[in-house]
């Protein structure tokens, strides 16, 4: 009678390690404009960011309009009122929907660290059970080889 047994737990341990270890070497293999996107999006997706942008603009569209006439580096209406068009639905789009990529990512990252527990609860309860099993299985092993040499 040939009897297999089952996986231990220690074998599903190490290929939790290597699961793990592959994960955290992809991380590390992040390059340099990889790490440099991130930055950017974290800080210009900012409302500080937003704010220095809109308080720029509003100087330079104040200067512009207000400033003596030789002072000025752009004359009020020449380029000032397309550029001040353009520049607010630039102003206010692109950090706005910035910003609301951020909020996103981090009520992504809230469900992906709540997932994460409960799949550590359900891998703790799992192995619980497995260990439970592999009791069982030696017991019924060893059973079985003494009825096993019993018989012979």
């Amino acid at each position: 009678m040939d009897i297999k047994e089952p996986i231990s737990i220690d074998d599903f341990k190490k290929k939790r390690k290597e699961i793990l270890q592959s994960k955290s070497e992809e991380q590390a293999k992040k390059s340099f404009l990889d790490r440099l996107a991130v930055w950017i999006t974290e800080h210009v997706g900012s409302m500080g960011f937003f704010m220095i942008i809109f308080t720029w603009t509003a100087i330079w569209l104040g200067w512009n309009i207000l400033a003596p006439k030789n002072a000025r580096f752009d004359p009020f209406p020449g380029f000032v009122l397309w550029l001040f068009i353009s520049n607010m639905i630039q102003l206010f789009l692109m950090p706005l929907i910035m910003i609301g990529q951020n909020v996103q990512s981090r009520h992504a990252d809230l469900r992906a660290e709540v997932d994460l527990k409960i799949n550590m609860q359900a891998e703790l309860e799992t192995e619980t059970i497995l260990s439970h099993l592999e009791y069982q299985n030696k017991m019924i092993i060893q059973i079985l080889k003494d009825i096993e040499k019993k018989t012979t």
